[in-house]
């Protein structure tokens, strides 16, 4: 049996919805680089071919279906917020605030009714929200916003390794590999490293390159 990738969107507006949003994030537990968060409003039931949570796609299928998405998306945000920021404020209020600016991008274009939101509720969200656990495997919408920015954030990712080639930013894309972890114990960590993470915390040594 087909899945149905619009049970939430098609239940919001048989209650008399309109126009739906969907939010995720793409960076929350990688050792370096920002948290990426993505809000789009797409076409009033219209799913992108071949969607599918952004971590069960291939970077191939990711961008193809990224393209799909943003040529017909009503709107849409993205929400960048950096290493040295979450150092600061921590990653969950980073992962919020990366939301927000998502949204607030979203609705210059377009203002939802509610925001389908991945995981649990975002604290002093502005608008109305539904948050949906694993909503990234189960809407349409929250899946397309996943892979907005997951697409959006490699390709930061890409561009700081033209900068901080030591680490191979652009092969795990800041996330702990082994590679990285071995990276980091021979350079210290650069100034996109989140210091307050471990193992970086306990291996760091500022390098300003």
């Amino acid at each position: 049996m087909e899945k149905d990738w619009l049970v939430y969107e098609k239940r919001l507006i048989a209650e008399g919805t309109g126009i739906i949003a969907g939010i995720d994030e793409a960076g929350r537990g990688a050792l370096a680089g920002p948290v990426v968060a993505a809000c789009i409003i797409l076409p009033t039931l219209w799913i992108p071919p071949d969607i599918n949570d952004s971590k069960q796609l291939n970077a191939e299928q990711r961008e193809k279906c990224f393209a799909s998405i943003i040529e017909n998306a009503v709107s849409l945000g993205i929400g960048v917020v950096s290493a040295l920021e979450i150092d600061r404020i921590n990653i969950l209020r980073a992962t919020h605030v990366a939301m927000q600016q998502a949204y607030s991008q979203a609705c210059s274009k377009s203002i939802p009714e509610i925001t389908l939101i991945d995981g649990l509720p975002v604290k002093s969200f502005p608008a109305k929200q539904l948050s949906i656990v694993k909503g990234d495997s189960l809407s349409a919408t929250i899946a397309a916003a996943s892979i907005v920015a997951k697409v959006t954030r490699d390709q930061i990712m890409r561009d700081l390794h033209i900068t901080y080639p030591h680490y191979g930013f652009c092969n795990h894309k800041g996330y702990g590999t082994s590679d990285h972890i071995a990276a980091l114990r021979e350079h210290g960590a650069c100034e996109v490293h989140r210091k307050t993470f471990k193992p970086v915390s306990s291996l760091y040594d500022l390098v300003l390159l």
